[in-house]
């Protein structure tokens, strides 16, 4: 894969996951008690043999730059390989990025750089960095070349009743060949195969570089484009460029095919409570295909005190290094490093980030607490909608959000 290059977009807001975007850039928010959320692409990259990648951030992007810089610098520069972040450089308009697209035009300076020394890339992979799944791309990659494509999108099949309304939907002939684009439809199109699902755009796309040039010019000069890939791009080459589909199970490696975007509080939350099912559908312990991370030089987790009443215990969870469960008892959730649990706690169905500290006596659920909150002695969260909905942010299904600093 030396001639291949990635950009990794991972500029988002995620407002919709809100407040645990507060702080940080969608990608960067925590996830399965270890990872980042951009772990999981970097790694389909790494595995892949993807090593030249540059990682396009813009918002709040602090703590995502560190976590890179710190976990993924494994790439040898001698060798030609990298993963560079790229902050807006404002090369070539006095804005931030306007779309998916525009961050990829905005950054076609570094796809010259990358020519002048290391030749044309024979293909750019552009990729999300804000989705959760496992993937080898140079399945995708294989596909986009055999086919001798221009574009080739990268669909994971939906029930057409899920995507409607929620994700952009590619039409297809029986040869895979995209005849339309759907932004975000009522009623999906299905494909010609199977009437009940419809093909999702998982905003992976393998562009040939020279059309990839081409077009992002001509979507920079059009005042009417909101200089998305999707909506406006894949758009314009349909019927004009060879632009084909890829199904993602060909490339996936989970169990079963996974594709999750935790782009919602109760999205992010189901997710987890996955994670702590006896067989989750996404498979964390396959040494076949680790999932590559930062570590801290946390403690092994442990519980303490066995006695009436008051016995430590963690059920159905997932507990990560430096986490202390002190005679209290969790059930069916994720506790991140450095969480400690105290005396006559409960915690169930619930996901803490980093740092928390759950009072003695203090009962937590159905609840996301972020990094470093302390939960008081006796505090109750998750048995009230009325008084959670005062103080924090609450889903419709109930799910309370608490960001840090929160006050009680």
């Amino acid at each position: 894969m030396i001639g291949v290059l990635a950009f990794v977009l991972a500029g988002g807001r995620g407002e919709r996951l809100y407040p645990l975007t507060r702080d940080r850039a969608k990608p960067a928010v925590p996830f399965a008690g270890l990872y980042r959320i951009i772990d999981f692409t970097l790694t389909n990259c790494l595995h892949s043999g993807l090593r030249r990648i540059f990682v396009l951030t813009q918002y709040k992007s602090l703590s995502l730059e560190r976590h890179i810089h710190q976990g993924w610098a494994i790439f040898s520069p001698a060798v030609g390989e990298f993963i560079t972040t790229v902050p807006p450089q404002q090369r070539i308009a006095d804005h931030w990025y306007l779309g998916t697209a525009d961050a990829i035009y905005q950054n076609w300076y570094s796809v010259e750089r990358f020519a002048a020394e290391h030749g044309t890339p024979e293909a750019i992979l552009i990729l999300a960095g804000d989705h959760v799944y496992k993937m080898d791309y140079r399945v995708m990659l294989e596909f986009h070349r055999e086919e001798k494509a221009d574009l080739t999108v990268a669909t994971f099949a939906v029930p057409r009743a899920e995507a409607a309304g929620q994700l952009g939907v590619l039409v297809v002939d029986g040869e895979r060949r995209v005849l339309r684009f759907q932004e975000k439809p009522t009623d999906p199109a299905p494909p010609p195969h199977d009437p009940g699902v419809c093909l999702a755009s998982m905003g992976i796309y393998v562009f040939q570089p020279d059309v990839l040039a081409r077009r992002l010019e001509e979507d920079a000069a059009d005042p009417s484009s909101s200089h998305d890939f999707g909506k406006d791009v894949i758009n314009r080459m349909v019927g004009e460029d060879r632009v084909f589909a890829f199904p993602f199970e060909l490339g996936n490696k989970n169990p079963l095919p996974y594709w999750r975007d935790v782009g919602t509080v109760d999205a992010y939350w189901d997710a987890h409570m996955d994670l702590v099912a006896v067989t989750p559908q996404f498979d964390l312990y396959d040494r076949r295909w680790p999932i590559h991370t930062h570590h801290e030089p946390w403690p092994p987790a442990k519980t303490v005190h066995e006695e009436p009443g008051r016995t430590g215990s963690a059920v159905s969870s997932l507990l990560s290094p430096g986490c202390i469960v002190s005679g209290a008892h969790v059930l069916r959730s994720i506790l991140s490093p450095g969480v400690r649990v105290n005396s006559f706690a409960t915690v169930e169905d619930s996901v803490l980030l980093a740092g928390v500290d759950v009072g003695r006596g203090a009962r937590i659920r159905r609840a996301i607490v972020d990094k470093g909150v302390r939960i008081p002695p006796g505090e109750i969260i998750g048995y009230n909608s009325d008084q959670d909905r005062s103080r924090f942010t609450v889903t419709e299904r109930g799910i309370v959000a608490i960001p840090k600093e929160a006050r009680f």
